[in-house]
C-alpha cells in the first residue's frame, strides 16, 4: 500500500485531501474484491445459458411427448369430403378409415313463428296465446292490456319455454318474432287458442334432415351429424339430392407432418445452442460461456446418441433417414418433406410404428423417456448444473459481502488515521510560527544579558 505526496506542499498548511488518499489506498485493497465481482458475473452469465438451454430441452421433450402420444399427431385421422360446399366433416382417432358416399337431400330447419305488423308502440289488448314446442307440454302466455311487443317479448323469454321472442321493426309497423331454439322436429312451434288479435303466422316448420350415408336413410335433427360414422363429425351446408359425396375418413398426414417438423425444429435449437457454446470466436480465440462445462458435452453426447435410434423391419421405415430426415454435420436435422409426406400417404401406419408401438419400444419412446430423466427438475442433467451454479454464487456473494465488510472497516479506520495527520499537517504552520517566536523569544534574551553584563577579565586588566 503506498500513496505518494508533494513534500513541498505538505507543510504549506494546506493539508491532504482525506477522501482521495483513503479511496487510493481501498481501491488498491479492491482487487480480490474485482476478481470476486467478475467471478459472480461470469456465474451469472452462465446460469443464463443453462436456462436458455433447459428451457429449450424442456420444449424438444413436449415435441417428444407429442410423437409417443398414442392419441397425438401421428395417429390423427382426417375426413375430406369431395364437395366442401355440400358438406364438411372432422374424424376422431376412434373413427375407422375408409370411403363412404353421403347424399344430402335436405337440411334441417329452425321452426319460426311471426305476428301481423301493428304501429311501433301500440297498446296491447288482454288476452292470450298457447306455444308448443315439438312435443313438450304447451305454455300458455297471458298478454296484459295495454302492454307492448316488447313487454310480451321479454315475458316469453323469461319463461325459458326454448323459443326466442324479438320485437322486428320495418316500414309497416312492427311484428313479434318466435324462434325455436332448437332445429328440426324436436323444435317444431305450434301457437294455437290466439285470443290476443295479433295473427300469428308460420315462418318456417322446424323440419329433420334427411341424406343417406352409403344408401342408408338418416335424419337428423340439426345440421351436424354425429353418431352415425363412429368418431365422424359431418357438417351438412347445402342440399343437392342429385350429387352423391364421397367423405374418405384416413390419417391426417398434416397433422403428422407438423408433429414430425415441431420435434426436428425443438430439437436443432437445443444442438444448435450447444454447438454455439462450443464454437471458438475467432477474434477472442475462446469457447461460449459454458465452453468447459462437462455437463454440457455429455448432453450434446446424449442427444446425439438418440437421434441415431433405428429398428429391423417396419417395412423399411427404420430409421429418421428413411423419412427423409437426415444428420447434418454440425448435428442438426434436415426434413426431406416430399420423402417424408409420400412415407405417411403410402404407409402411415408404419411411420406411427417407428415412432411409437404397444411394446413402447419405438424412436419416441426411447427419446422421451432419456427426455424424461435429462429433464429432471431435480436429477436432470442441466438442473444438476443450474444448482451447482446457484450454490456457488451464494457462497460467493457471502465472500463478497464479508470482504466489503471488512473493507468498510478499514476505510474508516483509515479515515480517522488520516483525518489526525491532516490536522497536523493544518496545524503546521501556526505551530511553527509560535515555535519560531518562542525560540526568537529566547535568542534574544540570551544576547541582552551577555552585552550587559562586564566581564571579570576586563575589570582585572583596568585595574592593574
Amino acid at each position: 500500500m503506498s500513496v505518494s505526496f508533494n513534500p513541498s506542499g505538505l507543510l504549506s498548511g494546506s493539508g491532504i485531501d482525506v477522501s482521495t488518499v483513503v479511496s487510493q489506498l481501498i481501491s488498491q485493497q479492491s482487487a480480490p474484491l474485482q476478481i470476486m465481482q467478475q467471478q459472480q458475473t461470469d456465474l451469472q452469465n452462465q446460469s443464463d445459458a443453462l436456462t436458455s438451454i433447459n428451457q429449450d430441452l424442456t420444449d424438444l421433450a413436449a415435441a417428444v411427448s407429442a410423437l409417443a402420444d398414442p392419441s397425438g399427431g401421428l395417429s390423427a385421422l382426417g375426413a375430406t369430403s369431395s364437395d366442401s360446399s355440400i358438406l364438411t366433416a372432422t374424424a376422431q382417432t376412434s373413427a375407422t378409415p375408409g370411403i363412404h358416399t353421403v347424399v344430402v337431400n335436405n337440411l334441417a330447419t329452425t321452426s319460426s313463428y311471426y305476428t301481423d305488423a301493428i304501429p311501433d308502440g301500440s297498446a296491447l289488448s288482454a288476452g292470450s296465446f298457447t306455444l308448443t314446442v315439438g312435443t313438450n307440454a304447451p305454455v300458455t302466455f297471458n298478454v296484459s292490456a295495454n302492454s307492448t311487443l316488447n313487454d310480451l317479448a321479454s315475458s316469453i323469454n323469461a319463461a325459458d319455454a326454448g323459443i326466442t321472442a324479438s320485437v322486428i321493426n320495418d316500414a309497416n309497423g312492427s311484428r313479434l318474432s318466435l324462434v325455436s331454439n332448437n332445429s328440426g322436429a324436436p323444435g317444431d312451434l305450434t301457437v294455437t287458442n290466439d285470443t290476443t288479435g295479433l295473427g300469428f303466422t308460420k315462418g318456417t316448420a322446424g323440419t329433420n334432415a334427411s341424406l343417406t350415408v352409403d344408401g342408408v336413410p338418416i335424419s337428423s335433427a340439426t345440421n351436424t351429424v354425429t353418431g352415425v360414422l363412429s368418431g365422424v363429425t359431418v357438417s351438412l351446408l347445402s342440399a343437392n339430392p342429385n350429387e352423391p359425396v364421397q367423405l374418405s375418413v384416413g390419417s391426417d398426414t398434416q397433422q403428422a407432418t407438423q408433429a414430425i417438423n415441431n420435434f426436428v425444429t425443438a430439437y436443432n435449437k437445443v444442438i444448435g445452442d450447444i454447438n454455439q457454446q462450443f464454437t471458438v470466436n475467432p477474434a477472442t480465440k475462446t469457447e461460449g460461456i459454458l465452453g468447459s462445462d462437462s455437463s454440457l458435452r455429455s448432453l450434446q453426447s446424449s442427444l446425439l446418441t438418440d437421434v441415431t435410434f433405428a429398428s429391423t423391419g417396419n417395412t423399411g421405415i427404420v430409421n429418421l433417414a428413411s423419412l427423409g430426415i437426415n444428420m447434418n454435420d454440425d448435428g442438426t436435422l434436415t426434413v426431406d418433406n416430399t420423402q417424408m409426406e409420400s412415407a405417411l400417404a403410402s404407409n402411415p401406419s408404419a411411420v406411427q410404428s417407428f415412432f411409437q408401438n404397444a411394446s413402447l419400444s419405438g424412436f419416441a419412446n426411447a427419446f422421451n423417456n432419456d427426455l424424461n430423466n435429462l429433464t429432471d427438475p431435480t436429477q436432470g442433467i442441466l438442473s444438476l448444473d443450474l444448482n451447482q451454479n446457484a450454490s456457488e454464487q451464494q457462497d460467493l456473494s457471502n465472500h463478497i459481502s464479508d470482504f466489503q465488510a471488512q473493507l468498510a472497516v478499514q476505510q474508516t479506520q483509515l479515515i480517522n488515521q488520516y483525518s489526525e495527520v491532516n490536522a497536523l499537517l493544518e496545524a503546521y504552520p501556526l505551530t511553527l510560527e509560535s515555535i519560531t517566536a518562542q525560540l526568537g523569544a529566547l535568542s534574544g534574551g540570551a544576547t541582552n544579558t551577555s552585552s550587559s553584563a562586564e566581564p571579570t577579565g576586563s575589570s582585572s586588566g583596568s585595574g592593574a
